[in-house]
């Protein structure tokens, strides 16, 4: 089921709710992980070259913390070398691109996230195929976020957000840290189900997106939460709401978007690991099964929960079907929205 038609049907929105929750949480909940994969063969053994974790992102983000703390736990496991390398450019293509032309022999994996599954509908045309090239591995983690706000917006609920944006179209500004980034995404559902006109402001990244929230020149940021927390608590932001299914513990008194005003909404980035799509099963099942059993560990929780990510673990299918069913359930969206990056 589409955004699209959930909107157009209330029974529907609460469907696309919990289905979506299921997919991202529920099935693949916070903190509980999918046993590993068997290897169908022996064991397969890696050759001593370091095994390269590509992030298609510059250094410091989210999705680049998730990596390097990750990869030490991984190394271990494995008793051989992991790299994370950071391959930038293109809303993540460059660095796809170059994971999906690698040798298939698990030497080579790339940190797939939501703009993965956006680009196909962003892009009038990849250099690869998503579906097709790629071999999942496991979901790793999934990041929520909050809206927040300037204190000088006239709303304190996202039912007064709401309300206020109805009455002046066109009048409310966000900032999002580039076009096609998950802020943007976020901003743009709201949008999307509300039937709201806001102006979108991108910037180079998340520092200065947020930099012009916090001096006033735009109204909203969809921001993480580990990066709002400071400004939540001097009163410097306002958080209207979270963009998880449940309310975060970081937050615990900030409602859900969907539970404050917009039944349905949901916005979840997250990081899955995947190879060359020709890699073999058992290569496959053997990074399944180590990258879940270092997920296991009470301290990289911890450290992924002070970085605003939750540990998840999955097979390879389920991170397969997440993919696709987050490709279908955005198409619409980004069409609606008009956007296209080139």
């Amino acid at each position: 089921m589409t955004h699209a038609e959930s909107i157009r049907n209330p029974a529907n929105t609460m469907k696309l709710a919990r289905h979506r929750a299921v997919v991202a949480l529920s099935l693949i909940a916070f903190g509980t992980h999918a046993g590993p994969v068997s290897a169908q063969s022996s064991t397969p053994a890696f050759s001593a070259k370091p095994i390269r974790v590509i992030v298609p992102f510059a250094p410091g983000g989210s999705t680049d913390i998730v990596a390097r703390l990750l990869a030490p736990r991984l190394s271990e496991n494995l008793g051989q070398t992991v790299l994370v390398e950071n391959r930038a450019g293109g809303g993540t293509t460059i660095g796809m691109d170059y994971v999906a032309k690698s040798p298939p022999d698990g030497h080579t994996l790339g940190v797939a996230t939501l703009t993965f599954a956006l680009n196909p509908s962003l892009f009038a045309k990849l250099p690869y195929n998503t579906e097709r090239d790629f071999a999942p591995v496991s979901l790793v983690s999934i990041v929520p976020f909050a809206f927040a706000i300037h204190p000088s917006v006239p709303a304190r609920s996202v039912k007064q957000f709401i309300a206020l944006a109805k009455s002046k179209p066109g009048a409310l500004n966000y900032s999002s840290s580039g076009i096609g980034s998950a802020a943007q995404m976020a901003a743009e559902l709201f949008k999307y189900m509300t039937k709201t006109d806001m102006v979108h402001i991108p910037y180079t990244g998340g520092g200065p997106a947020m930099v012009a929230l916090l001096s006033g020149q735009v109204s909203l940021f969809v921001l993480s939460i580990p990066g709002g927390l400071p400004h939540f608590k001097s009163g410097k932001l306002i958080a209207l709401g979270v963009t998880s299914p449940t309310r975060n513990p970081m937050l615990p008194d900030v409602p859900t978007i969907a539970e404050s005003g917009l039944p349905g909404y949901e916005l979840l980035e997250y990081q899955g690991i995947v190879a060359p799509a020709a890699t073999p099963a058992p290569v496959v099942a053997k990074l399944q099964q180590e990258i879940v059993k270092a997920l296991a560990s009470p301290d990289l929780k911890e450290r992924f929960v002070a970085s605003g990510a939750y540990v998840v673990g999955s097979t390879p299918q389920a991170l397969g079907e997440h993919v696709k069913k987050e490709i279908a359930a955005w198409a619409k969206v980004i069409k609606a929205a008009d956007i296209r990056l080139e």
